[in-house]
């Protein structure tokens, strides 16, 4: 029956009861009850929110002073934290929250400006203003406890930050109480937030989330003091436990559960599209016409707006070891076992520093200022070498490239890479003596031979980045230089460059970091070039490649029997490193995601040239858009997937023969031509009628089998003069795009609802945003 608003005894059963938990209310309140309820009588559901909107405003406006209304507040926030998902899978419902109330002015109608705030709204100022709330969620700031209790409006909220880092020298006491409460109403603001996963994904970014969008307004009063407080909570957080190994299993850390919520919080309400708006430039203005005077600077997101703007050392430094911290945390638990808590929040954490690198230039250079960035290398190459056989943790994968390729545009990182790597993470890869270069290599590697079939895409990702470090490598071990060759012999199969129509970009891009290496590496090289001298038939058949109808039905015919895209034979792959775990598939019955397509290496790169004084100048817009084998991807339509034939899932994608699996492509003599011309083997080749016969004659006179003798030779060896003119460095710098701002979306999203198990906030509800699957 519909119960009347007024009917206080009825609605105060809801929140009156003293001890409940938000694990309490999901198992009181039941889904099927929730739509019964939306379906058969509207009118109590929509009641029932009301009233408890009602409550939290009451609860902010009076400032809950007495235990009862702390209770009443927490238990109308657990309760819409049940109900808001069941509000948003009803496309009908969805417009509910911001419509406004008629006559619910508790003054009867007189308080009409009151009235005209949607329940949305009324909604996110109440909880942002309990999240400045003396007693309940910061300290009081008063001595004594006379009734003249700190007027909730009038107090400034800057100077009850909850964390002391980024605008904030003062580190308050921890207060358990006060963690539980701000963890429960961060809940809420998420559920808020979280109408975007029943939203199909649209290429559209336009459609802002009209719950972030107001939060992140000037309409919140706290918007600053919020934004610095969730950055400082999350960036000062140590799991160890203050230090000291193993306090973690003496004392409950209620801290924890704070701070991943505070950094799902935090990302969502980073959820912009920079590539579409007037983004701010490095220095915090925009980008913009003279037309544009009239806006603030920046984007109307305040969290991206304050982001973008920060720019004091001592910020930087704060948000980058905190970050780096806590991503070593799960490579600390390797070689000291269980001494600190294990963290699981890692991939919002890659969400984190992906926005504030994006928005934030300033940092992106500070980070690659020193070998700071080595410790945010280090934990990414980790995740990215143990997820790479999990199908459950693609998008893992695909974020920590992202970063990578990102960091790979700027000279620094790859001057960066020579430092010498001697932290023993334990990693299930060949024991090596070398530069974070030679890591970096040989991770990939395991990745492109060893790594799951759905990473295929990141394939050109992978050797993109290392392109873009290729020139400024110093010396690589013998272990990756070989891992190199081993990558160009297993692409440059007949099979394989005729088996797929983007196949041979792969070739291109390796032949274009050998060329880089000698060009300008020379000197310190003498691993590679004895590699590249050892594996010389590869590079000679690359450069007689036949390109007769008869010769390609051949080359694809020797199709390999198994569906590894690559054998892993003559890979000498040696013993792994001590104390490493092989890297496992998931868990069947694992729950995963769907992720939406990533946009093609041509649409999230543009070329930049790097001329004698190490400045970039982008290449013309018309070049951008030639793929490297000199030709516009013309098979590839905006919105494709650049892998394998567009519109094809990966089940089909993995049958692509001859003719692929829609019947359209197959490779012909003048396809092949079109490519194999432009093969940029000249230096290589050059570089092998110089050399080959030098240390030919050596092993013949001195009847050398020894390879040190030849490797003394090659380093003092020199090529000045024999070589082509050196190319200009080409270096594929990230761009932002509407492609990768709505694979943020999908990601950021389905690792949320993967996250928020206790109390499941999203499961078994009508989620569009991507698909929940069972591995």
């Amino acid at each position: 029956q519909p119960v009347e608003a007024t009917d206080d005894a009825f609605w105060d059963q809801f929140w009156a009861d003293t001890a409940t938990s938000v694990q309490d209310v999901f198992a009181l309140v039941p889904a099927a009850e929730i739509r019964a309820v939306r379906e058969e009588s509207p009118s109590n559901l929509a009641t029932l929110c009301y009233k408890a909107v009602e409550k939290l405003v009451q609860g902010a406006e009076t400032g809950c002073h007495t235990e009862k209304e702390r209770q009443i507040v927490l238990n109308c926030c657990r309760l819409l934290t049940r109900i808001l998902p069941y509000i948003f899978e009803d496309p009908d419902w969805r417009g509910f929250f911001w419509s406004t109330v008629p006559g619910a002015g508790r003054g009867g109608g007189d308080e009409d400006d009151e009235n005209a705030r949607p329940l949305a709204e009324l909604l996110l100022l109440a909880v942002t203003d309990l999240l400045f709330c003396p007693d309940f969620t910061v300290q009081s700031h008063r001595r004594s406890t006379v009734d003249t209790a700190e007027d909730i409006h009038s107090i400034d909220s800057c100077e009850y930050i909850w964390e002391a880092g980024v605008g904030f020298a003062h580190s308050p006491q921890p207060n358990y109480i006060h963690d539980l409460n701000r963890t429960e109403l961060l809940k809420l603001l998420l559920t808020c937030f979280s109408e975007a996963m029943y939203l199909p994904p649209s290429s559209d970014s336009s459609n802002t989330n009209p719950w972030v969008q107001f939060f992140c307004s000037t309409e919140n009063r706290h918007a600053l003091p919020l934004f610095t407080s969730l950055l400082n909570i999350v960036c000062a957080y140590d799991p160890v436990g203050y230090g000291i190994p193993y306090n973690h299993l003496l004392f409950s850390d209620y801290r924890e559960p704070l701070v991943e919520e505070a950094a799902q919080v935090l990302i969502v309400t980073l959820d912009y599209d920079s590539s579409t708006s007037s983004s701010p430039t490095v220095d915090g203005t925009t980008t913009g016409t003279a037309m544009d005077d009239v806006d603030p600077p920046g984007p109307d997101n305040l969290f991206v707006n304050y982001l973008s703007r920060i720019h004091r050392e001592e910020d930087f430094q704060f948000i980058l070891k905190g970050v780096a911290r806590l991503l070593s945390n799960p490579l600390v638990q390797t070689y000291l076992p269980n001494s600190a808590k294990k963290i699981q929040f890692h991939q919002e954490l890659l969400v984190l520093f992906w926005k504030l690198c994006d928005f934030n230039k300033k940092f992106l250079f500070f980070v690659l200022k020193s070998s700071d960035v080595l410790d945010i290398l280090v934990p990414i190459l980790y995740f990215l070498n143990d997820a790479r056989a999990d199908q459950s943790r693609v998008g893992l994968m695909h974020i920590g490239v992202f970063i990578l390729l990102l960091l790979s545009g700027e000279r620094n990182f790859g001057v960066r890479l020579n430092k010498p790597y001697s932290v023993r993470v334990p990693m299930d890869i060949p024991v090596f003596t070398g530069t974070h270069a030679d890591l970096l290599i040989i991770v990939f590697h395991k990745i492109i031979t060893s790594g799951h079939q759905r990473l295929q895409p990141l394939f050109d990702c992978l050797l993109t980045i290392v392109v873009n470090v290729s020139p400024y490598l110093k010396s690589l071990s013998m272990v990756a230089a070989n891992k190199l060759l081993h990558l160009l012999e297993a692409f440059s199969t007949t099979w394989f460059l005729f088996s797929a129509v983007q196949n041979h970009h792969l070739v291109f891009f390796l032949l274009e970091v050998f060329n880089n290496i000698i060009q300008y590496q020379f000197d310190g090289n003498s691993n590679l070039v004895y590699a590249v001298i050892r594996k010389r038939n590869v590079f000679h058949q690359l450069a007689n490649l036949p390109t007769d109808s008869q010769s390609i039905q051949k080359g694809l015919q020797r199709k390999k029997k198994t569906s590894e895209p690559i054998s892993r034979t003559n890979s000498q792959d040696g013993v792994s490193m001590e104390g490493s775990r092989p890297a496992a598939p998931a868990e069947p019955g694992t729950l995963k995601t769907s992720l939406v397509a990533t946009p093609g290496i041509d649409k999230l790169t543009e070329k930049s040239q790097v001329s004698e004084d190490g400045t970039m100048r982008s290449l013309e817009p018309e070049a951008s858009q030639v793929s490297p084998d000199g030709n516009p991807p013309a098979a590839l339509s905006d919105g494709e997937p650049w892998s394998g034939e567009a519109s094809h899932s990966w089940r089909d994608r993995r049958h692509l023969s001859s003719t692929s699996s829609s019947g359209q492509w197959t490779p012909t003599p003048d396809w092949v031509m079109s490519w194999k011309s432009k093969l940029p083997l000249q230096t290589i080749m050059r570089l092998l009628q110089v050399l080959v016969p030098q240390v030919e004659k050596i092993c013949i006179d001195k009847g050398l089998t020894d390879e040190s003798e030849i490797l003394k030779f090659l380093q003092h060896g020199t090529l000045v003069g024999l070589l082509p003119v050196p190319h200009p460095i080409l270096i594929r710098k990230y761009q932002a795009n509407s492609g990768t701002a709505m694979w943020f979306r999908t990601y950021m999203w389905g690792v949320i609802y993967l996250r928020n198990v206790d109390p499941p906030i999203w499961y078994d509800t009508d989620v569009k945003l991507f698909e929940i699957q069972r591995v």
